[in-house]
């Protein structure tokens, strides 16, 4: 019966409370951004990550071009990170005229390599920017012991990364500033919407101007100054404060839907662990608690992924590879550069496959996709 049933990729979760808190947004006639429900999300994820200060954003991208902003890229910079990431790490630093460093990634996390960054550093080196792939960290202290010794600022793109920890630390909290998604298709979402997580204090005032327009108008709400101007660069990075109403109901159910996605993650790597499948399975780290974001296999080759893609679409479910190495872009190769070998980057997404997983996913479709993998 399962099986004549489409099993999408996805289905963005959806707590019941949202409505309500879109409708008492509407009733309130206070649709712009910092409003009562984007302040409250505010403290919930300063709470909740132990950050500084959060700042929702209107995405993820926008707190990366934030990030940029606030640590000052001027043409020339560099910005060191992995080729296995989506193009928005990339392009906020572009933006401000930057030149991206790659280097390789590690094949157990599919995050950057830390032992590699240390050759890719430069007098012109700005930011380490780092991407926690499927809510699994990098290797935070010794990223952020090359950093402080040669006094470089470490961004953490956590976009995927709502509940997913370090050593005990949130994720993005534990470089100088953090980026978080809520994209549909993240653990959390409001459609579309970021946050900046904010772990050095000297960052704050500055990230609300440049946040406002490059005004301090928040200041001014805070009756701290008699009227707003224009006191720095800027653009507007707010989140509408319809978003952050339907945010702050997804909020209020973070710790059930990340154990939802976590059981049908561990149901998975129980099931392949103990098949001869010949798949390649994700190893989190001892430190790492991840988040049960993405659940993938690597498969022996680019062929055999598309086959699999192939023949689970044949059984009414939809499977995706995932990022294609931005190095190898045509946009990539004018405006990077790849130091070392890529001895993993193209190799690993070359033949990793993403499954079904959503906390309206059963155990027993879970099941089934497992029982048709085993078929192939």
């Amino acid at each position: 019966m399962v099986g004549n049933n489409i099993i999408p990729f996805n289905i963005p979760y959806i707590t019941g409370h949202e409505q309500g808190y879109v409708v008492e947004a509407i009733q309130r006639k206070n649709l712009a951004g910092d409003g009562p429900f984007t302040k409250k999300c505010q403290l919930f994820l300063e709470e909740f990550t132990r950050a500084s200060s959060v700042l929702l954003t209107s995405s993820c991208t926008h707190a990366l071009e934030l990030s940029a902003l606030l640590c000052n890229i001027q043409p020339g910079d560099e910005v060191i990170m992995a080729s296995f990431t989506f193009v928005s790490s990339a392009n906020a630093f572009i933006l401000r005229g930057a030149k991206i460093i790659f280097v390789d990634i590690r094949p157990d996390t599919m995050n950057i390599d830390e032992q590699k960054i240390k050759a890719a550093i430069t007098s012109k080196t700005k930011i380490i920017l780092v991407m926690h792939y499927a809510g699994v960290s990098c290797e935070m202290d010794k990223i952020m012991a090359l950093a402080n010794k040669h006094n470089i600022f470490v961004v953490e793109d956590a976009a995927q990364c709502i509940d997913a920890y370090y050593d005990r630390k949130h994720l993005g909290t534990i470089g100088h500033l953090g980026a978080l998604s809520f994209h549909s298709t993240k653990n959390i979402h409001c459609g579309e919407g970021g946050a900046l997580l904010i772990n050095d204090k000297s960052f704050v005032e500055r990230a609300e101007i440049i946040r406002e327009k490059g005004t301090n108008r928040k200041a001014f709400l805070r009756g701290q100054i008699d009227k707003y101007s224009w006191v720095n660069i800027g653009s507007s990075y707010l989140m509408s404060e319809l978003n952050a109403a339907f945010l702050f109901g997804q909020l209020q159910e973070l710790e059930k839907i990340t154990h939802q996605r976590k059981l049908i993650w561990s149901f998975y790597q129980e099931a392949f662990g103990r098949e001869d499948h010949q798949f390649e399975l994700a190893i989190p780290p001892d430190l790492t608690k991840h988040n049960g974001h993405i659940f993938y296999l690597k498969c022996k080759s680019n062929v055999v992924r598309s086959k699999l893609i192939t023949y689970l679409k044949e059984k009414g479910i939809s499977s995706v590879f995932h990022y294609v190495p931005l190095h190898s872009s045509s946009f990539g190769k004018l405006n990077s550069s790849f130091i070392g070998e890529d001895v993993y980057t193209t190799f690993d997404s070359d033949r990793l496959v993403r499954l079904p997983l959503y906390p309206g996913l059963s155990i027993e479709k879970a099941k089934f996709i497992v029982d048709i993998i085993n078929l192939f």
